[in-house]
């Protein structure tokens, strides 16, 4: 069985000091950069927002981050601003070996909708390509890590299993923005079929 590892968004703003920093994220650096040299195929996104894009708190008058709001008619969590095109924050981590990363995968640039997972933006209107590169690839079983655990890391693995991939998410290379919501996530993602290592 053909596996690939995803590694999800692991950008300096999403890291200890950054604009919307994970608590932890940092940690799980060296247990990425380990197993990744157990994989065949190793893939990694990066959020690349344009400055103005609605998701950030910024770009709605009276609007703080973290409030719920609206993008696209859908809910949308409203951001600080956060891995803006062309700054040190969207950069990969230096800590993170990319030596064994074989594509890049951007999401996150049309500024009229929000995008989560890996696969498409969040209403499903745009791909990103990684399902065809996978599939050409002969891959059938993915397995994640990063950050979000809570966001882009489960919205990578819904999609996954809704693509007809096997999904995995690796608990010790992955960190939630909120660890309590996490543990319903991941009933409702074994609930799926999906798989948490």
């Amino acid at each position: 069985m053909a596996t690939v590892l995803i590694i999800v968004d692991m950008q300096n703003d999403f890291l200890p000091g950054g604009a919307l920093a994970v608590a932890g994220g940092d940690e799980i650096i060296d247990e990425i950069n380990r197993i990744s040299k157990d994989y065949e195929l190793v893939v990694a996104t990066q959020d690349w927002h344009p400055r103005n894009h609605g998701s950030f708190a910024s770009q709605h008058e009276g609007s703080r981050p973290y409030e719920i709001g609206e993008l696209a008619g859908m809910p949308q969590v409203m951001w600080s601003d956060h891995c803006v095109q062309g700054t040190l924050g969207a950069e990969l981590t230096r800590h993170l070996d990319q030596e064994r990363v074989e594509a890049i995968f951007r999401k996150g640039m049309n500024p009229k909708i929000d995008s989560y997972s890996a696969f498409f933006d969040n209403g499903r209107l745009k791909a990103t390509g990684l399902e065809g590169y996978l599939k050409d690839r002969g891959i059938t079983e993915v397995h994640i890590a990063g950050l979000a655990a809570d966001y882009c890391v489960w919205y990578t693995a819904q999609d996954a299993i809704s693509l007809g991939f096997e999904a995995a998410i690796l608990l010790d290379a992955t960190r939630a923005i909120d660890p309590h919501g996490f543990e319903k996530i991941k009933q409702e993602f074994t609930g799926l079929g999906g798989r948490l290592i």
